[in-house]
């Protein structure tokens, strides 16, 4: 993903997209609360800053990655993260199904998972059909949002809620985005299908369990999260500088 994240960065359509996600998991991760959340790819963009859980680690290749792994193998234990955030991981890497996979074991019962995803049904996904694969973010593989939700529920995970974002047609230059401004109001309301873009936030459902609620007055979090390796003697103690 490192090539989609100089994107997001560098260029006039990425800081408009980068803007809206923003606005998205910061209003959905808010109110979530646990131990241990984790940020999966794009490390370079804190996506879990507007959430309060204490521990928190970002998980890529680059160097402003917390944990440097892969999303298909995550370095945690099973049922060990309460928060999970996916930022287009799904649309870049090698096997989507497996990180699903991974997601779902290492969240805990009633964990969340909230990711974004390009939407192939849209001026987006439009132009990546007219001009080709070769470049980003046209090379992600656009997965449809009910073959998204299909999965989710595949792995024991519901949908709870969701957004979209991103109606203005897919400009490079910020002048003709700003043109189309209107869009994102009237799309909203009359077309939110057709946004470039899908988020969706889950929950793992475990049956036969009932949760019982615990006692956040005395509950305390662990000194640090243990992180899964060959021989398992390695933790990972919170970050000062990714509270």
């Amino acid at each position: 993903m490192d090539s989609f994240s100089r994107w997001l960065g560098d260029t006039e359509l990425g800081h408009y997209l980068l803007e809206r996600e923003q606005a998205f998991y910061d209003r959905t991760v808010a109110d979530v609360f646990g131990f241990h959340a984790v940020q999966l790819g794009l490390a370079e963009y804190n996506f879990l800053q507007a959430n309060r859980i204490a521990w928190q680690a970002r998980v890529g290749r680059c160097p402003e990655a917390v944990i440097q792994a892969e999303p298909e193998r995550l370095p945690f234990d099973s049922r060990s993260i309460d928060l999970l955030v996916l930022p287009h991981v799904l649309d870049f890497a090698r096997e989507p199904h497996q990180v699903l996979r991974e997601v779902e074991r290492v969240l805990m019962p009633e964990g969340r998972v909230v990711l974004t995803g390009f939407n192939p049904a849209s001026l987006w996904g439009m132009r990546r059909l007219v001009q080709g694969r070769g470049e980003v973010p046209w090379n992600g593989r656009f997965l449809t949002l009910p073959r998204i939700k299909d999965w989710l529920k595949l792995m024991g995970m519901e949908p709870a809620g969701g957004a979209f974002m991103a109606y203005a047609p897919p400009f490079a230059s910020q002048q003709w985005l700003a043109r189309f401004a209107f869009m994102e109001s009237a799309g909203n309301r009359w077309w939110p299908v057709a946004a470039g873009v899908y988020g969706i936030q889950a929950v793992k459902k475990v049956r036969g369990m009932r949760l019982i609620t615990p006692n956040w007055n005395k509950a305390k979090a662990s000194k640090g999260l243990v992180v899964a390796g060959p021989d398992r003697r390695h933790s990972s103690h919170t970050p000062s500088d990714e509270s």
